[in-house]
């Protein structure tokens, strides 16, 4: 039996010996791949249910069991009883098929007459057996490829260096609140004879950021900018230049402290998403662990099974030696019966012959002793 591939496409080929004598109502050829995906070819010897006249022939999906709910494929093939004697009277048909987890296996109910197939001048049986042939072109797969452990691993390898990357970068960029509080702090007066409005302003510089204080701080400047006494001229021209664009300065502050915000809460988001991030690549550290373990416990019991199976085996073959052995004790003991019967009988004959010797020399030893 062998198999070829080539990207999408593949054959095999199935010899089944001693086919007459296939009394299973399917038989099962070994797996074969194409492109990655396994398959076997299905024999009905003497026919479905449906079809009893006819070798019956499939090719099936032998993992359909235990792959992922939802798969299917979409393959082309033929399938090919082969005339040993003369190839071109060998007979081939071909189909196309989704399979999935309904339909994992699908061919030809009726492909050839079991009166034809077994014709003794035909070459379709040769020495008792069949040979078939498989192609299978695979054309769609969903999923598209089956997960391995190793997926896994190259995808969250990306992730830790995303990781790494962020947390050098974040380690080099300050907080915007710092700024803030240098920002404002700067332009807080600090005079002890300030009047009340004075005081008002030194609240509101302070807490520039809140809505109810734009109505404070303008009460503020307009007092102070009436006062002659307690405000130096530095202070009386700060005073004057922000009044003039007042609007349009504490626009700028509180569109700044809604984007400020904005911001602290995405970079939040993103200061969760991250830990999120972290957390699961910790988890992958430690599936990747207790997949390696497993790992090791299947190599473990593999090892195991090989030993079991090569003590049977050893158990099987002493058992045959033994059972030649005994054969021939067996035969040895018969042939040792039927040799003692025959001793037995000559030694029946012997002694009847011994008995009249003896009388006759007992009557002769009579008369002349």
């Amino acid at each position: 039996m062998d198999a070829q591939n080539d990207v999408n496409r593949g054959e095999f080929t199935w010899k089944i010996s001693n086919f007459s004598k296939q009394n299973a109502k399917r038989v099962y050829s070994e797996v074969f791949r194409v492109s990655g995906c396994r398959w076997r070819i299905l024999v009905c010897p003497k026919g479905n249910k449906n079809s009893t006249n006819y070798l019956s022939l499939y090719v099936d999906v032998p993992d359909s069991s235990t792959l992922p709910n939802g798969w299917s494929r979409k393959a082309e093939f033929s399938l090919s009883v082969i005339d040993q004697i003369n190839d071109v009277r060998s007979i081939r048909k071909d189909a196309q098929h989704d399979y999935h987890a309904k339909e994992s296996d699908w061919g030809f109910t009726s492909f050839i007459p079991l009166t034809e197939l077994h014709d003794r001048t035909g070459g379709y049986l040769v020495n008792d057996t069949l040979v078939i042939k498989a192609e299978v072109c695979l054309l769609a797969v969903t999923p598209t490829k089956p997960v391995r452990p190793a997926d896994f691993d190259s995808y969250f390898t990306g992730l830790k260096e995303l990781i790494n990357a962020d947390e050098t970068h974040g380690a080099s960029v300050g907080s915007s609140s710092r700024y803030r509080d240098g920002a404002l702090t700067a332009e807080v007066p600090s005079l002890e004879e300030v009047e009340k409005a004075k005081q008002s302003l030194k609240e509101c510089l302070s807490d520039l950021f809140k809505l109810n204080m734009k109505e404070r701080l303008s009460e503020a400047l307009s007092t102070l900018s009436v006062a002659r006494t307690g405000v130096s001229s530095e202070q009386q021209i700060a005073i004057e230049t922000f009044r003039a664009n007042f609007d349009d300065f504490t626009s700028d502050f509180l569109t700044f402290e809604q984007d400020n915000a904005e911001f602290e809460l995405q970079n939040l988001q993103k200061d969760q998403l991250f830990s999120a991030m972290k957390k699961c690549h910790e988890t992958h550290l430690l599936y990747k662990q207790l997949m390696e373990d497993l790992t090791k416990e299947d190599e473990e019991l593999k090892r195991k099974a090989a030993e079991v199976k090569s003590k049977r085996d050893k158990l099987l073959s002493d058992w045959e030696i033994l059972w030649d052995e005994s054969e021939e004790a067996k035969s040895g003991y018969e042939d040792k019966q039927k040799e003692v019967a025959e001793a037995e009988e000559k030694k029946r004959i012997a002694e009847e012959r011994m008995s009249r010797s003896t009388t006759a020399w007992s009557n002769l030893k009579a008369q002349f002793c």
